[in-house]
């Protein structure tokens, strides 16, 4: 038989599990576990290059695996991991301005205003490049609802 403690538990977790998910609230698209696949974000910002990370340097951040090339750079994303992480949950960015959700390639990527968006493909990247501040305007119209279509 079922006590009051257990069925107030279950009750909430109910609750927490159909609440709508916030605008400030980050999803990440994480293949495997880690997210980028494993790259190091804060590599994208330093070196201006996509860099796999290591599961030496990992930290664990909205519920998804960091990976990071040094102690350095987890340490850095850990001081602000908004800072590093990027737009759209991961997601391809010319996608979510589409409406819809693709995944990425890590080596398709680019840095607006201090901002790391990725897309899926090189010809993804190629047509988000032709109206980046436009694509940018349209994704955040359709984040985080294109999430749940």
């Amino acid at each position: 038989m079922f006590d009051r403690r257990q069925i107030l538990t279950g009750f909430a977790a109910l609750l927490l599990a159909a609440a709508p998910l916030r605008a400030d609230e980050q999803v990440f698209y994480a293949p495997g576990g880690a997210a980028l696949d494993g790259y190091d974000v804060v590599e994208y910002f330093r070196s201006g290059e996509a860099r796999r990370g290591s599961s030496a340097h990992v930290v664990m951040w909205k519920g998804v695996e960091w990976h990071f090339t040094s102690a350095a750079n987890r340490e850095a994303f850990e001081a602000n991991p908004r800072a590093y992480a990027p737009q759209f949950g991961g997601y391809c960015a010319y996608a979510v301005a589409n409406g819809y959700t693709a995944a990425t390639d890590p080596h398709a990527w680019h840095i607006v205003d201090g901002k790391l968006y990725l897309t899926h493909s090189a010809r993804a990247d190629a047509l988000w490049r032709q109206d980046m501040a436009g694509n940018i305007a349209r994704a955040v119209t359709h984040w985080p609802d294109v999430l749940f279509k």
